[in-house]
């Protein structure tokens, strides 16, 4: 459709707005407007092809009727009056066209048809609909018999004859009128639903904008992506993080030109393997760790991808979380260049202690001196193999040489040196061996990871109790679990426990001692076979760890 014409008429500009965006002066003008201009045009009609018609005073009435009541449209202050006063204007039209077609029943045979368009009127204003039914049918039958009635002269024919108008006016009414009672239906149920949208866009404003305010609170960058990789949704922290990674002399770069750098710091990250990519192919990763910028201001991050799915499951984007993750990462790089300058401070003395020792052996020595040499010896290895564990476990590498050995017979042992101490504190230490299962393994590394074991479950159990070393080979594994009913430990340690320099918050309390390397050390002997190691604790109840390795 084209846009409709503007019409220009004083302050008024038909069609522009909706009829009820007008004001109530404006729109009862609209209303009368038809029939003022029909009313113009008949005056024309007449005035050219029957002058003698304007010289009759009930024309020249009907005449300036039309004009007073059109005037009064404009003139009264319909606003400040009950609201639907304004239906005294259609009404008396009737009176005006009344008078207009006595007037002009010489010349114009048809004025009487003008009872239409007020008909119209009164019935698609909405208001008392029922009155305005009977007006349309009694009205238009008014203006036809009451100039019967006032000559005196008629029969019954003549009024029969002129019942065809009312009923035509009637039907009008009653077509127009439901016409407008369907449409007055719709407008409110419009409304209602225009309401209802209104207050839920308000309420998804809000919760925009709680989103918004929470997401630039988080000291965290969120990045939503959809489908084709194209940015949905960025909070405050992801800007900057991503000037970071932009280049300097790039202001607005692209995934594949950001500076996204791996662990060593230096070597960029393949496009196909940046978070935001992987996310975009639909991964799902957890603390994926990455560099972004470069030179002093270059700051580690810990990246996680979810994938969000639209109603029928299919991709429909992902979520990127950035964690900066740089004070951790230097801090964790300063303990490692610590523990492994101060294990190669021990390692110098004590190989020296060893060598001295290895001295004095081989010369004869007296029976105790002898013994106490052995002693220092045994304890110096012993001390010198943690100190190389710890190195390695640092580095990330354990060397074993594995070779075949009887785990049962290491297991009786590890518990038969226990024996003593576990005695000291109380606990009853047994062991539930099969005579021999043979296993290719690094027989000293198990026997340490045994040693560890034992030594955690006795220390752990200061009030005494039981501790258990069963054996048992599953799968064609060997398993291997120490029990014990120790003041074991909640579910929040336990997913630490396995963690360098980690202590439980009971332990520290008691003052057990312990630096937190036992349980790192074992678990880097176990996996160095192949091996996994697992725990199961309950706070006051008691801690079983189960290693399994090939066998």
């Amino acid at each position: 459709m084209t846009d409709p014409v503007a019409w220009s008429s004083g302050r008024l500009r038909f069609f522009r707005l909706p009829f009820h965006e007008y004001r109530l002066r404006d729109r009862v003008a609209l209303s009368q407007m038809p029939l003022f201009v029909t009313t113009c045009l008949t005056a024309f009609l007449v005035w050219v092809f029957f002058p003698q018609g304007m010289g009759n005073p009930f024309f020249v009435a009907f005449l300036v009727s039309q004009l007073l009541l059109m005037a009064s449209c404009y003139l009264v202050p319909w606003e400040r009056l009950p609201y639907t006063s304004f239906l005294a204007i259609p009404v008396l039209d009737f009176v005006s066209i009344g008078l207009g077609r006595e007037g002009g029943l010489e010349s114009l045979t048809s004025i009487g048809l003008l009872a239409v368009l007020p008909v119209i009127w009164l019935c698609a204003s909405g208001y008392y609909p029922r009155l305005a039914l009977w007006l349309a049918f009694l009205a238009p039958l008014a203006i036809l018999w009451v100039p019967l009635l006032i000559k005196g002269t008629f029969t019954a024919q003549d009024f029969a004859r002129t019942l065809l108008l009312p009923v035509i006016t009637l039907g009008i009414g009653v077509s127009v009128s439901v016409l407008t009672l369907s449409m007055m239906r719709q407008q409110r149920e419009l409304e209602e639903k225009d309401a209802q949208l209104q207050a839920n866009l308000r309420t998804s404003q809000r919760q925009e904008s709680l989103l918004n305010t929470v997401l630039d609170t988080v000291h965290l960058g969120v990045l939503a992506v959809d489908a084709d990789g194209h940015d949905v949704l960025m909070n405050r922290k992801q800007r900057a993080n991503h000037v970071l990674a932009s280049p300097k002399d790039n202001p607005d770069p692209n995934e594949s030109q950001l500076l996204v750098f791996g662990p060593d710091r230096k070597t960029l990250v393949p496009v196909e393997d940046r978070p935001v990519r992987r996310a975009v192919l639909g991964e799902t990763f957890t603390d994926y760790l990455v560099w972004l910028g470069e030179g002093k201001e270059q700051r580690a991050f810990v990246t996680t991808a979810r994938a969000m799915k639209d109603p029928d499951g299919k991709f429909a984007g992902s979520v990127i979380a950035f964690s900066d993750v740089t004070d951790l990462v230097n801090a964790l790089s300063a303990k490692d260049d610590f523990v492994s300058s101060v294990s190669h401070e021990f390692r110098t003395p004590l190989t020296s202690i060893l060598g001295y020792v290895e001295i004095l052996l081989a010369d004869d020595q007296a029976e105790s001196a002898r013994e106490m040499l052995e002693i220092i010896r045994r304890n110096s290895e012993r001390l010198l193999t943690l100190v190389s564990d710890l190195l390695a476990s640092r580095n990330g590498q354990l060397i074993v040489t594995p070779h075949t050995v009887d785990v049962a017979e290491l297991v009786r042992s590890s518990v038969s040196s226990a024996l003593p101490k576990a005695a000291g504190a109380g606990v009853v230490l047994a062991a539930e061996t099969p005579d021999k299962l043979e296993a290719h393994v690094d027989g000293a590394r198990i026997s340490q990871v045994l040693d560890n074991l034992v030594s955690n479950a006795i220390k752990y159990s200061p009030d005494g109790g039981n501790v258990l070393v069963s054996l048992a080979q599953e799968d064609g594994h060997l398993a291997c679990s120490v029990s014990d009913t120790g003041m074991g430990m909640t579910a929040e340690d336990t997913s630490e426990v396995f963690a360098k320099f980690f202590r439980t918050s009971n332990v520290r309390r008691t003052a057990i001692p312990g630096v937190g390397l036992g349980l790192p050390i074992s678990k880097a002997i176990v996996e160095a076979h192949g091996g996994t190691i697992e725990v199961d604790s309950q706070l006051g109840k008691g801690t079983t760890f189960t290693f399994r390795v090939p066998v």
